[in-house]
Protein backbone atom coordinates (compact mmCIF):
# COMPACT_ATOMS: atom_id res chain seq x y z
CA UNK A 1 0.00 0.00 0.00
CA UNK A 2 1.48 2.85 -0.80
CA UNK A 3 1.68 6.16 1.50
CA UNK A 4 -0.87 9.55 0.56
CA UNK A 5 2.51 11.82 -0.04
CA UNK A 6 4.11 8.96 -2.02
CA UNK A 7 1.40 8.73 -5.06
CA UNK A 8 1.61 11.68 -7.07
CA UNK A 9 5.28 11.28 -7.53
CA UNK A 10 4.36 7.51 -8.35
CA UNK A 11 1.28 7.93 -10.83
CA UNK A 12 3.65 10.89 -12.39
CA UNK A 13 6.72 8.63 -12.84
CA UNK A 14 4.45 5.74 -14.80
CA UNK A 15 2.27 8.45 -16.72
CA UNK A 16 5.62 10.00 -18.23
CA UNK A 17 7.36 6.63 -18.88
CA UNK A 18 4.66 5.95 -20.47
CA UNK A 19 4.25 8.64 -22.82
CA UNK A 20 7.85 8.33 -23.43
CA UNK A 21 10.47 11.18 -23.26
CA UNK A 22 8.51 14.32 -22.77
CA UNK A 23 9.87 17.61 -23.49
CA UNK A 24 9.62 21.47 -24.12
CA UNK A 25 7.22 22.88 -26.54
CA UNK A 26 9.95 24.36 -28.26
CA UNK A 27 12.22 21.34 -28.47
CA UNK A 28 9.01 19.07 -29.72
CA UNK A 29 8.73 21.87 -32.81
CA UNK A 30 12.57 21.86 -33.80
CA UNK A 31 13.37 21.60 -37.64
CA UNK A 32 9.33 21.55 -37.98
CA UNK A 33 7.39 23.00 -41.13
CA UNK A 34 7.32 26.53 -41.04
CA UNK A 35 4.07 28.06 -40.02
CA UNK A 36 3.08 29.91 -43.77
CA UNK A 37 4.18 26.38 -45.02
CA UNK A 38 0.93 24.98 -42.96
CA UNK A 39 -1.11 28.24 -43.18
CA UNK A 40 -0.81 27.27 -47.31
CA UNK A 41 -2.41 23.91 -46.81
CA UNK A 42 -6.21 25.46 -46.53
CA UNK A 43 -8.84 22.50 -46.88
CA UNK A 44 -11.72 21.90 -49.13
CA UNK A 45 -13.94 18.96 -48.79
CA UNK A 46 -14.51 16.82 -51.62
CA UNK A 47 -16.46 13.31 -51.86
CA UNK A 48 -14.73 10.64 -53.11
CA UNK A 49 -14.18 7.40 -52.06
CA UNK A 50 -11.20 6.71 -50.58
CA UNK A 51 -8.32 4.73 -51.55
CA UNK A 52 -8.37 1.40 -49.33
CA UNK A 53 -5.05 -0.48 -48.92
CA UNK A 54 -5.16 -3.61 -46.12
CA UNK A 55 -2.29 -5.23 -44.93
CA UNK A 56 -2.55 -8.82 -42.78
CA UNK A 57 -1.21 -11.57 -41.18
CA UNK A 58 1.59 -12.90 -39.39
CA UNK A 59 5.45 -13.13 -40.14
CA UNK A 60 5.31 -17.02 -40.01
CA UNK A 61 2.56 -19.54 -40.40
CA UNK A 62 2.97 -20.06 -36.72
CA UNK A 63 2.22 -16.19 -36.13
CA UNK A 64 -0.49 -15.81 -38.69
CA UNK A 65 -3.25 -16.25 -36.17
CA UNK A 66 -6.92 -16.95 -37.43
CA UNK A 67 -7.65 -13.85 -35.78
CA UNK A 68 -6.12 -11.58 -37.99
CA UNK A 69 -7.70 -12.96 -41.29
CA UNK A 70 -10.59 -12.90 -39.00
CA UNK A 71 -10.06 -8.71 -38.63
CA UNK A 72 -9.46 -8.70 -42.45
CA UNK A 73 -13.24 -10.34 -42.94
CA UNK A 74 -14.51 -7.71 -40.40
CA UNK A 75 -13.08 -4.99 -42.53
CA UNK A 76 -14.68 -5.90 -45.49
CA UNK A 77 -17.91 -6.89 -43.79
CA UNK A 78 -17.40 -2.83 -42.63
CA UNK A 79 -17.10 -1.73 -45.96
CA UNK A 80 -20.10 -3.17 -46.83
CA UNK A 81 -22.02 -1.99 -43.71
CA UNK A 82 -21.27 1.42 -45.25
CA UNK A 83 -21.34 1.05 -48.48
CA UNK A 84 -18.65 0.58 -50.24
CA UNK A 85 -17.99 -2.73 -52.89
CA UNK A 86 -15.63 -4.69 -50.27
CA UNK A 87 -13.28 -6.05 -53.52
CA UNK A 88 -12.39 -2.45 -54.13
CA UNK A 89 -10.01 -2.77 -51.54
CA UNK A 90 -6.29 -3.45 -52.01
CA UNK A 91 -5.76 -6.49 -49.78
CA UNK A 92 -2.32 -8.34 -49.38
CA UNK A 93 -2.51 -10.74 -46.76
CA UNK A 94 0.36 -13.22 -45.62
CA UNK A 95 1.13 -15.91 -48.25
CA UNK A 96 -1.10 -14.32 -50.66
CA UNK A 97 -3.44 -17.20 -52.81
CA UNK A 98 -1.11 -19.77 -53.28
CA UNK A 99 -3.20 -21.97 -51.53
CA UNK A 100 -1.01 -23.09 -48.59
CA UNK A 101 -1.64 -24.02 -45.29
CA UNK A 102 -0.93 -21.36 -43.32
CA UNK A 103 -3.32 -19.76 -40.48
CA UNK A 104 -3.05 -21.30 -37.06
CA UNK A 105 -6.07 -22.26 -35.07
CA UNK A 106 -7.37 -24.21 -32.29
CA UNK A 107 -10.01 -26.94 -33.50
CA UNK A 108 -13.29 -27.99 -31.23
CA UNK A 109 -10.67 -30.65 -29.49
CA UNK A 110 -8.42 -27.75 -28.24
CA UNK A 111 -5.50 -28.75 -30.91
CA UNK A 112 -3.41 -26.78 -33.24
CA UNK A 113 -4.22 -26.41 -36.55
CA UNK A 114 -3.29 -25.05 -39.99
CA UNK A 115 -5.86 -24.03 -42.72
CA UNK A 116 -5.42 -21.81 -46.09
CA UNK A 117 -6.54 -18.40 -46.20
CA UNK A 118 -10.32 -17.48 -47.14
CA UNK A 119 -10.28 -14.26 -48.01
CA UNK A 120 -12.39 -12.93 -51.20
CA UNK A 121 -9.46 -10.98 -54.03
CA UNK A 122 -6.77 -11.25 -52.12
CA UNK A 123 -4.21 -9.46 -54.54
CA UNK A 124 -0.92 -10.79 -53.21
CA UNK A 125 1.34 -11.45 -50.36
CA UNK A 126 2.12 -9.31 -47.64
CA UNK A 127 5.65 -8.55 -48.59
CA UNK A 128 7.66 -5.44 -48.19
CA UNK A 129 8.17 -5.47 -52.24
CA UNK A 130 3.70 -5.18 -53.00
CA UNK A 131 3.79 -2.50 -50.11
CA UNK A 132 6.46 -0.45 -51.89
CA UNK A 133 4.59 -1.68 -55.54
CA UNK A 134 1.55 -0.18 -54.11
CA UNK A 135 2.22 3.18 -53.06
CA UNK A 136 4.67 3.79 -56.42
CA UNK A 137 1.74 2.62 -58.26
CA UNK A 138 -0.66 5.01 -56.20
CA UNK A 139 1.89 8.19 -56.53
CA UNK A 140 1.72 7.82 -60.30
CA UNK A 141 -1.99 7.79 -60.54
CA UNK A 142 -3.75 11.34 -62.24
CA UNK A 143 -6.48 10.47 -60.07
CA UNK A 144 -5.83 11.39 -56.57
CA UNK A 145 -7.91 9.70 -53.87
CA UNK A 146 -6.81 9.91 -50.06
CA UNK A 147 -5.34 6.66 -48.78
CA UNK A 148 -7.03 4.44 -45.77
CA UNK A 149 -4.41 2.24 -44.82
CA UNK A 150 -5.11 -1.16 -42.07
CA UNK A 151 -2.62 -3.03 -40.66
CA UNK A 152 -3.10 -5.97 -38.83
CA UNK A 153 -0.66 -8.51 -37.35
CA UNK A 154 2.43 -8.07 -35.34
CA UNK A 155 4.85 -5.31 -34.65
CA UNK A 156 8.34 -5.65 -33.39
CA UNK A 157 9.53 -2.23 -30.79
CA UNK A 158 13.22 -1.24 -31.93
CA UNK A 159 15.84 -1.62 -28.85
CA UNK A 160 17.65 1.21 -29.81
CA UNK A 161 14.91 3.67 -30.99
CA UNK A 162 11.50 3.13 -29.78
CA UNK A 163 10.19 6.44 -32.52
CA UNK A 164 11.45 3.79 -35.27
CA UNK A 165 9.25 -0.09 -34.50
CA UNK A 166 8.75 -1.97 -37.04
CA UNK A 167 5.27 -3.83 -38.31
CA UNK A 168 6.15 -7.25 -39.64
CA UNK A 169 4.94 -9.15 -43.12
CA UNK A 170 5.21 -12.43 -44.41
CA UNK A 171 8.22 -13.94 -43.73
CA UNK A 172 9.46 -11.69 -41.18
CA UNK A 173 9.86 -9.01 -43.20
CA UNK A 174 10.04 -5.89 -41.09
CA UNK A 175 8.86 -2.56 -42.39
CA UNK A 176 9.75 0.45 -39.78
CA UNK A 177 8.23 3.75 -39.20
CA UNK A 178 10.73 5.23 -41.22
CA UNK A 179 10.88 2.88 -44.05
CA UNK A 180 7.11 3.23 -44.50
CA UNK A 181 6.92 7.26 -44.28
CA UNK A 182 9.66 7.60 -46.93
CA UNK A 183 7.10 5.66 -48.92
CA UNK A 184 4.40 8.00 -48.21
CA UNK A 185 6.91 11.06 -48.77
CA UNK A 186 6.38 10.19 -52.87
CA UNK A 187 3.26 10.26 -52.72
CA UNK A 188 1.81 13.86 -54.44
CA UNK A 189 1.39 16.38 -51.57
CA UNK A 190 -2.80 16.16 -52.32
CA UNK A 191 -2.86 12.33 -50.97
CA UNK A 192 -3.91 12.59 -47.74
CA UNK A 193 -2.87 9.19 -45.74
CA UNK A 194 -5.28 8.08 -42.60
CA UNK A 195 -3.75 4.58 -41.07
CA UNK A 196 -5.39 2.07 -39.03
CA UNK A 197 -2.87 0.26 -37.01
CA UNK A 198 -3.33 -2.74 -34.42
CA UNK A 199 -0.08 -4.73 -34.05
CA UNK A 200 2.54 -4.43 -30.62
CA UNK A 201 4.16 -1.70 -30.16
CA UNK A 202 1.91 0.55 -33.15
CA UNK A 203 2.22 3.87 -31.64
CA UNK A 204 5.76 4.39 -33.05
CA UNK A 205 3.96 4.99 -36.35
CA UNK A 206 2.28 8.03 -35.12
CA UNK A 207 6.02 9.93 -36.60
CA UNK A 208 4.69 9.09 -40.11
CA UNK A 209 3.31 12.89 -39.71
CA UNK A 210 7.10 13.69 -40.28
CA UNK A 211 9.09 13.62 -42.96
CA UNK A 212 10.67 10.00 -43.30
CA UNK A 213 9.27 9.60 -40.10
CA UNK A 214 12.15 10.99 -38.07
CA UNK A 215 10.28 13.56 -35.04
CA UNK A 216 13.46 15.56 -35.82
CA UNK A 217 12.22 16.58 -39.60
CA UNK A 218 9.76 18.72 -40.69
CA UNK A 219 6.30 17.84 -40.66
CA UNK A 220 5.58 15.50 -44.23
CA UNK A 221 4.26 17.64 -46.97
CA UNK A 222 1.13 15.37 -46.98
CA UNK A 223 -1.91 15.44 -44.63
CA UNK A 224 -1.03 12.38 -42.31
CA UNK A 225 -2.72 11.14 -39.02
CA UNK A 226 -3.32 7.21 -37.46
CA UNK A 227 -4.45 5.82 -35.09
CA UNK A 228 -2.96 2.72 -32.92
CA UNK A 229 -3.97 -0.17 -30.67
CA UNK A 230 -1.37 1.33 -27.98
CA UNK A 231 1.57 3.04 -27.31
CA UNK A 232 5.16 2.70 -28.93
CA UNK A 233 6.82 1.18 -26.01
CA UNK A 234 4.07 -2.00 -24.95
CA UNK A 235 2.49 -4.88 -26.74
CA UNK A 236 -1.17 -5.10 -27.70
CA UNK A 237 -3.62 -7.64 -27.49
CA UNK A 238 -6.05 -9.52 -30.16
CA UNK A 239 -3.73 -11.95 -32.24
CA UNK A 240 -5.20 -15.12 -31.04
CA UNK A 241 -6.00 -18.80 -32.45
CA UNK A 242 -9.62 -18.86 -31.05
CA UNK A 243 -11.80 -19.26 -33.41
CA UNK A 244 -15.12 -18.02 -31.79
CA UNK A 245 -15.13 -14.21 -32.80
CA UNK A 246 -17.65 -13.19 -29.77
CA UNK A 247 -14.65 -13.35 -27.88
CA UNK A 248 -12.36 -11.27 -29.53
CA UNK A 249 -11.64 -8.39 -27.78
CA UNK A 250 -8.96 -5.99 -29.43
CA UNK A 251 -8.42 -2.69 -30.95
CA UNK A 252 -9.53 -3.17 -34.52
CA UNK A 253 -13.22 -4.64 -33.48
CA UNK A 254 -13.80 -1.64 -31.32
CA UNK A 255 -12.82 1.23 -33.83
CA UNK A 256 -14.57 -0.70 -36.73
CA UNK A 257 -17.60 -0.97 -34.24
CA UNK A 258 -17.61 2.35 -33.75
CA UNK A 259 -17.15 3.57 -37.24
CA UNK A 260 -19.45 1.57 -38.60
CA UNK A 261 -22.28 0.78 -35.59
CA UNK A 262 -22.19 -2.74 -36.05
CA UNK A 263 -20.19 -5.25 -33.71
CA UNK A 264 -17.79 -7.74 -35.67
CA UNK A 265 -21.00 -10.47 -34.79
CA UNK A 266 -23.37 -7.94 -36.61
CA UNK A 267 -24.58 -6.15 -33.73
CA UNK A 268 -25.82 -2.91 -33.64
CA UNK A 269 -23.65 -0.70 -31.25
CA UNK A 270 -24.63 2.68 -29.30
CA UNK A 271 -23.81 5.91 -31.94
CA UNK A 272 -20.23 7.29 -32.22
CA UNK A 273 -21.49 10.10 -33.37
CA UNK A 274 -20.65 11.81 -30.05
CA UNK A 275 -20.82 15.99 -31.63
CA UNK A 276 -24.16 14.73 -33.54
CA UNK A 277 -23.35 15.95 -36.75
CA UNK A 278 -24.49 12.94 -38.72
CA UNK A 279 -21.01 11.38 -39.62
CA UNK A 280 -18.77 9.07 -37.70
CA UNK A 281 -15.18 10.73 -37.61
CA UNK A 282 -12.20 8.75 -37.18
CA UNK A 283 -11.92 10.40 -34.17
CA UNK A 284 -15.03 9.53 -32.66
CA UNK A 285 -14.52 5.87 -33.47
CA UNK A 286 -11.06 6.17 -31.50
CA UNK A 287 -13.12 7.54 -28.72
CA UNK A 288 -15.66 5.22 -28.92
CA UNK A 289 -12.96 2.15 -28.94
CA UNK A 290 -10.78 3.65 -26.02
CA UNK A 291 -13.83 2.98 -23.39
CA UNK A 292 -15.96 -0.52 -25.34
CA UNK A 293 -12.41 -1.79 -25.81
CA UNK A 294 -11.83 -3.91 -22.45
CA UNK A 295 -7.88 -4.65 -22.92
CA UNK A 296 -4.70 -3.49 -21.29
CA UNK A 297 -4.01 -1.16 -24.31
CA UNK A 298 -3.69 2.27 -24.19
CA UNK A 299 -4.70 3.31 -27.35
CA UNK A 300 -3.29 6.85 -29.04
CA UNK A 301 -3.62 8.60 -32.26
CA UNK A 302 -1.05 10.88 -33.81
CA UNK A 303 -2.20 14.03 -32.49
CA UNK A 304 -1.81 12.84 -28.75
CA UNK A 305 1.11 11.37 -29.20
CA UNK A 306 2.02 14.54 -30.23
CA UNK A 307 0.49 16.55 -27.52
CA UNK A 308 2.11 14.11 -24.99
CA UNK A 309 4.95 15.03 -26.56
CA UNK A 310 4.77 18.93 -25.74
CA UNK A 311 3.58 18.23 -22.10
CA UNK A 312 6.28 19.02 -19.26
CA UNK A 313 6.19 17.97 -16.11
CA UNK A 314 4.63 20.68 -14.87
CA UNK A 315 1.77 20.58 -17.51
CA UNK A 316 0.88 17.58 -16.12
CA UNK A 317 1.23 18.23 -12.37
CA UNK A 318 -1.09 21.28 -13.13
CA UNK A 319 -3.92 19.25 -15.49
CA UNK A 320 -4.02 16.40 -12.66
CA UNK A 321 -4.25 19.09 -9.64
CA UNK A 322 -7.75 20.87 -10.94
CA UNK A 323 -10.61 19.20 -10.69
CA UNK A 324 -11.26 16.71 -14.04
CA UNK A 325 -14.92 18.71 -14.61
CA UNK A 326 -13.23 22.07 -14.92
CA UNK A 327 -10.94 20.22 -17.53
CA UNK A 328 -14.01 18.91 -19.53
CA UNK A 329 -15.37 22.94 -20.49
CA UNK A 330 -12.47 23.11 -23.14
CA UNK A 331 -12.86 19.20 -24.58
CA UNK A 332 -14.21 18.13 -27.83
CA UNK A 333 -17.11 15.94 -28.07
CA UNK A 334 -15.31 13.04 -27.99
CA UNK A 335 -13.26 13.63 -25.47
CA UNK A 336 -15.70 14.71 -22.77
CA UNK A 337 -17.24 11.06 -23.53
CA UNK A 338 -14.19 9.44 -22.80
CA UNK A 339 -13.57 11.16 -19.41
CA UNK A 340 -17.06 10.76 -18.12
CA UNK A 341 -17.23 7.15 -19.22
CA UNK A 342 -14.24 6.30 -17.34
CA UNK A 343 -14.88 8.33 -14.59
CA UNK A 344 -18.70 6.44 -14.40
CA UNK A 345 -16.85 3.58 -14.95
CA UNK A 346 -14.49 3.08 -12.15
CA UNK A 347 -16.87 5.06 -9.46
CA UNK A 348 -14.92 7.82 -9.47
CA UNK A 349 -15.59 12.18 -8.60
CA UNK A 350 -15.18 14.68 -11.98
CA UNK A 351 -15.24 17.00 -8.97
CA UNK A 352 -11.89 15.69 -7.74
CA UNK A 353 -8.72 16.44 -9.25
CA UNK A 354 -7.18 12.86 -11.13
CA UNK A 355 -4.53 12.85 -8.38
CA UNK A 356 -7.36 13.06 -6.01
CA UNK A 357 -9.17 10.19 -7.60
CA UNK A 358 -6.23 8.10 -7.78
CA UNK A 359 -5.65 9.03 -3.78
CA UNK A 360 -8.99 7.33 -3.30
CA UNK A 361 -8.36 4.19 -5.67
CA UNK A 362 -5.20 3.64 -3.89
CA UNK A 363 -6.36 4.40 -0.35
CA UNK A 364 -9.89 3.06 -0.44
CA UNK A 365 -10.32 0.26 -2.96
CA UNK A 366 -7.15 -0.57 -4.42
CA UNK A 367 -6.82 -1.00 -8.18
CA UNK A 368 -5.53 -4.42 -8.85
CA UNK A 369 -7.33 -6.16 -12.07
CA UNK A 370 -5.07 -4.72 -15.37
CA UNK A 371 -7.91 -3.46 -17.22
CA UNK A 372 -8.59 -1.22 -14.71
CA UNK A 373 -5.58 -0.17 -13.98
CA UNK A 374 -5.38 0.42 -18.13
CA UNK A 375 -8.59 2.62 -17.91
CA UNK A 376 -7.14 5.17 -15.34
CA UNK A 377 -4.47 5.47 -17.62
CA UNK A 378 -6.44 6.08 -20.24
CA UNK A 379 -8.22 8.39 -18.79
CA UNK A 380 -4.86 10.31 -17.38
CA UNK A 381 -3.50 10.23 -20.50
CA UNK A 382 -6.98 11.73 -21.84
CA UNK A 383 -7.10 14.86 -19.13
CA UNK A 384 -2.93 15.65 -20.80
CA UNK A 385 -4.48 15.66 -24.42
CA UNK A 386 -6.84 18.12 -23.54
CA UNK A 387 -4.98 20.24 -20.87
CA UNK A 388 -1.86 20.77 -23.73
CA UNK A 389 -4.65 21.21 -26.63
CA UNK A 390 -6.24 24.20 -24.45
CA UNK A 391 -2.92 25.56 -23.72
CA UNK A 392 -1.54 25.58 -27.31
CA UNK A 393 -5.23 26.99 -28.02
CA UNK A 394 -4.55 29.94 -25.67
CA UNK A 395 -0.79 30.42 -26.60
CA UNK A 396 0.41 32.95 -29.53
CA UNK A 397 2.88 29.99 -31.07
CA UNK A 398 0.70 30.30 -34.38
CA UNK A 399 3.34 27.38 -35.64
CA UNK A 400 1.80 24.90 -32.61
CA UNK A 401 -1.66 25.85 -33.00
CA UNK A 402 -1.57 25.36 -37.41
CA UNK A 403 0.00 21.80 -36.27
CA UNK A 404 -2.48 20.60 -33.67
CA UNK A 405 -5.33 21.78 -36.02
CA UNK A 406 -4.06 20.42 -39.19
CA UNK A 407 -4.25 17.17 -36.92
CA UNK A 408 -7.12 17.80 -35.61
CA UNK A 409 -8.75 18.25 -38.94
CA UNK A 410 -7.22 15.07 -40.43
CA UNK A 411 -8.61 12.98 -37.30
CA UNK A 412 -11.91 14.53 -37.94
CA UNK A 413 -12.09 13.29 -41.40
CA UNK A 414 -13.94 9.99 -42.05
CA UNK A 415 -15.10 7.42 -44.73
CA UNK A 416 -18.06 9.58 -45.83
CA UNK A 417 -16.00 13.25 -45.97
CA UNK A 418 -12.31 13.32 -46.76
CA UNK A 419 -10.18 16.65 -47.02
CA UNK A 420 -8.07 17.10 -49.78
CA UNK A 421 -4.93 19.64 -49.64
CA UNK A 422 -5.56 22.42 -52.20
Amino acid sequence: MYRKSQFPKILLGLILAIIGNSKNLAVAKNNSTKFSQLKTNNCQTNRQEPNFLVFGGGGTKEQNEIAIEKNVLYFQRTLKKMGYNPLTASIFFANGNDGKATIRYINEQGNQQFKAPEIPDVQGKATFTNLQNWFQKTAGETFRRPIFFYFTGHGIKNPNNSNDNALMLWENQPVTVQELSQMLDKLPQDTPVVTMMAQCFSGSFANIIYQGGDPNKPLALQTRCGFFATIKTLPSVGCTPEVNEADYKDYSSSFFAGLSGYSRTGKIVTSADYNQDGKISYAEAHSFAKVDEETIDLPVSTLEVWLQNQATKADIELIWEQPIINLLSNARPEQQYVVKSIVKMLNLDLQKSYLENGLGIIIEQEINNQIERAYFLRLGMELINIGVEQKIRLSSDQEAIAISERLIKCEGGSWEEHYFLQ
